[in-house]
């Protein structure tokens, strides 16, 4: 019951990009489990090591963390690496001038990512990367054409290339990386896992207590349904 009414949450939430990605590519479906919280820790240590570096998350703090399983001694060991203090926001390592000068646009801030864009835009995104020698990063992406960002993971998924067959365009990978593409998509999957959590690290608190409201309002219900029967039965 509480896993159902989750999904039906999340899918009253999820922005209309999952039902197509900005090229009119198809998406695939993220899996996403804000219950999960050894995929949240997964998510949330590759985050650190490979997103936080250019994008910030600064509507976030380390020690919300604590919802997720982890201590502060391990947030300090596993999620902060730039002397920053547990209490503190996750701001990026780089400057808004650098990252403008390097990519030609400010990379955006990823507090709220995944409620603007929908896990499965990010999911497939993350997974639709190819080598592009026309575009200034050496990368192009097939779900958001000619982007800044290069492919940061490509050592874990490797390196594919774009096959088009008359208006059909697909991907085959061309160089293997460290990963199965297996054990990618299930890397990628925690990633965005973390990203869903990260737009509303409360959802969960807020979700458990819905359902007790919810049940409490049954439970009064019942009660008020049997009270006035007994009330309309010495009337009538």
């Amino acid at each position: 019951m509480k896993k159902i009414t989750i999904a039906l949450l999340i899918l009253c939430m999820t922005p209309l990009s999952v039902i197509a990605g900005e090229s009119g590519m198809p998406l695939d479906r993220a899996p996403v489990d804000i219950t999960d919280n050894a995929s949240l820790k997964r998510g949330a240590e590759s985050f650190v090591n490979y997103c936080l570096t250019c994008h910030g998350a600064s509507y976030m703090r380390y020690n919300r963390h604590r919802d997720i399983g982890y201590t502060n001694e391990e947030i300090l060991e596993k999620l902060v690496y730039t002397g920053q203090k547990v209490g503190d926001l996750m701001e990026s390592a780089m400057r808004k001038k650098e990252g403008e000068e390097w990519f030609g646009v400010v990379p955006p801030d990823l507090s709220v990512i995944a409620r603007a864009r929908g896990a499965d835009w990010l999911y497939t995104y993350l997974r639709a990367f190819y080598r592009d020698d026309a575009t200034a990063t050496g990368w192009n992406n097939l779900v958001f054409d000619r982007v800044a960002m290069p492919h940061v993971l490509y050592e874990m998924q490797g390196e594919q290339k774009l096959v088009v067959k008359g208006d059909d365009k697909s991907l085959a990978l061309e160089k293997p990386g460290k990963m199965s593409a297996a054990d990618y998509d299930k890397f990628v999957g925690d990633l965005v896992n973390y990203l869903v959590y990260l737009g509303e690290p409360h959802a969960k608190a807020r979700i458990d207590l819905g359902i007790k409201v919810m049940l409490f309002l049954l439970g009064m219900f019942v009660l008020s349904y049997f009270l006035k029967k007994e009330y309309w039965r010495d009337i009538h």
